[in-house]
């Protein structure tokens, strides 16, 4: 996987496509990377090995410290997915185009722009894009997905000229979010996007012009804890909708100038409103807000801490302690010894191996044969989500039943 990153991402579309100026405000910031996406590195690299080892290619398998039985079996279920899909494929075409980490340039449409294709497919008249997501933080859904019509807009640019291609078919793979999403268009149907809606604006993004637009694509963008737009966005809300501007500010009969107004954001101690107090509409209109400013105090608290601890910026009114910390062994070797030269011998737990462990020592279908009868999934922990995602709608009265008979 190339290391350096175009300024216009495929991956960071949403952003620049929505807040053309943000490509370029992201420059001031440093790009740093995250255990977050090293894992994800890491996943894509196991995933990568799978793929080409199916191909008969000469690989070794890579190695990573973050390398455990979830990513192994993830990395089955995106590897499994896209061998069916070319066993499929194989059926009406013997000799598919099959490409792995491949590099897509797109910058015929995009200055600069480029991206690496994880899987890319071509046959029958049909380019496939596939795309492994290792997060679990963040569903993503494949429907008009920027990132993948940037890729598939590479790989036509790249072999539209050899294949007589007319349809798209773009999957994101995101296992530990259980979520398999297929988009499909016509090739007209992506040029027309590319023409009118990508090239326009990639220009403005890439001479840092336009407006600032905040939105849930605000959530990894490095500018953010300095970005005016998200910081008007989320006092505006604040102040519309919970803070009481009135509250015990003016009495009964003075008169409202503006040397008595009723709030002063610098002066003004405010009084929150109470959510019940709020009605249901006023409520669900603040919803898609309230995430998105959730995060942004996360990311601004996160990037003051990091400013005050690693680089000695001092804040008013805040300083750094030292929080609560466990103890912990030295030396487990020496501990062992020593406990047991005391006559503490039961000093280790035995656990069970995991349900991917036996899978991994069986195979999965002598699993299935020996243990199958024995496995079962439990419903996931229920959650809040917006309409936007995938995911069926759980049926509460029914969640309350399966979740009393697992109790």
């Amino acid at each position: 996987m190339p290391e350096v990153h175009a300024i216009l991402s495929a991956s960071s579309s949403k952003r620049w496509l929505n807040c053309t100026p943000s490509a370029r405000l992201e420059q001031n910031f440093p790009n740093e990377s995250s255990v977050y996406a090293e894992e994800g590195t890491a996943a894509h690299a196991l995933g990568e090995y799978k793929l080409r080892k199916y191909l008969h290619e000469r690989v070794k398998r890579p190695t990573s410290e973050y390398e455990d039985e979830e990513m192994e079996a993830n990395t089955d279920i995106y590897a499994e997915f896209i061998i069916s899909t070319v066993e499929r494929i194989k059926e009406t075409c013997p000799h598919p185009l099959v490409m792995v980490e491949e590099r897509l340039d797109y910058s015929h449409l995009v200055p600069q722009g480029f991206g690496t294709g994880d899987c890319v497919i071509i046959a029958d008249g049909t380019l496939y894009v596939m795309d492994y997501k290792n997060g679990k933080g963040v569903f993503v859904n494949c429907d008009h997905n920027p990132q993948m019509m940037l890729y598939a807009l590479g790989a036509y640019h790249a072999y539209g000229y050899l294949y007589s291609i007319k349809k798209v078919s773009m999957t994101i793979i995101q296992p530990r979010l259980e979520n398999i999403s297929t988009f499909e268009c016509s090739v007209e149907e992506l040029l027309d996007w590319a023409e009118t809606y990508v090239r326009p604006r990639a220009k403005l993004a890439f001479e840092g012009k336009g407006e600032q637009v905040p939105g849930d694509w605000c959530r990894f963008c490095r500018a953010r804890t300095s970005c005016k737009a998200c910081a008007d966005e989320a006092m505006a809300l604040v102040k519309e909708e919970f803070l009481d501007l009135d509250a015990g500010v003016l009495e009964d009969e003075t008169e409202e100038t503006d040397a008595t107004a009723s709030f002063d954001p610098d002066t003004s101690v405010p009084t929150f409103k109470s959510p019940a107090l709020l009605s249901k509409t006023d409520i669900e209109k603040m919803l898609p807000t309230l995430n998105r400013i959730e995060s942004w105090i996360e990311a601004i608290f996160a990037y003051v801490s990091s400013e005050a601890i690693n680089h000695g910026v001092s804040w008013d009114g805040y300083k750094v302690v030292e929080g609560r910390s466990k103890r912990q062994f030295l030396d487990t070797k020496s501990v062992v010894a020593a406990a047991e030269k005391a006559g503490y011998t039961d000093i280790y737990k035995t656990e069970l191996i995991s349900l991917t462990a036996f899978e991994k020592l069986m195979g999965k279908k002598k699993f299935q044969e020996i243990l199958g009868e024995y496995v079962v999934k439990p419903p996931g922990k229920l959650a809040l989500v917006p309409d936007s995602d995938l995911r069926e709608a759980v049926d509460l009265q029914t969640a309350e039943d399966e979740f009393a008979v697992l109790d």
